[in-house]
């Protein structure tokens, strides 16, 4: 769902206290579920869930390696979030307009 230019659910997703932590872990490296559960303290299975929320909304995405499953940010995701809401920032900045009330 956009809003106003925004992806109101990539906001949401990124709103919950572990998918944040997540995002920021992988923000430093690639890891694998159990680096993950090891650095947060969170259940597999809820790690596991997050993580692929967070893929589905192609925040993240996998490398096998071996048995493992390597899961690392996509920069570029973060990126258009970022440049969208540095737009609305410019918008706000530029404006001094105020409806009338009725």
């Amino acid at each position: 769902m956009h809003v106003d230019g925004l992806d109101a659910e990539t906001l949401k997703l990124l709103a919950d206290p572990l998918r944040a932590r997540i995002v920021t872990l992988l923000a430093r490296e690639s890891l694998c579920v159990c680096h993950i559960v090891a650095e947060t303290g969170a259940q597999q299975t809820n790690v596991s869930n997050h993580l692929r929320a967070l893929r589905r909304a192609r925040l993240v995405e996998t490398e096998p390696s071996g048995r493992y499953v390597y899961y690392r940010l996509r920069p570029e995701a973060i990126e258009a979030l970022a440049a969208r809401l540095g737009e609305l920032a410019r918008t706000a900045r530029s404006t001094d307009r105020k409806r009338p009330c009725p």
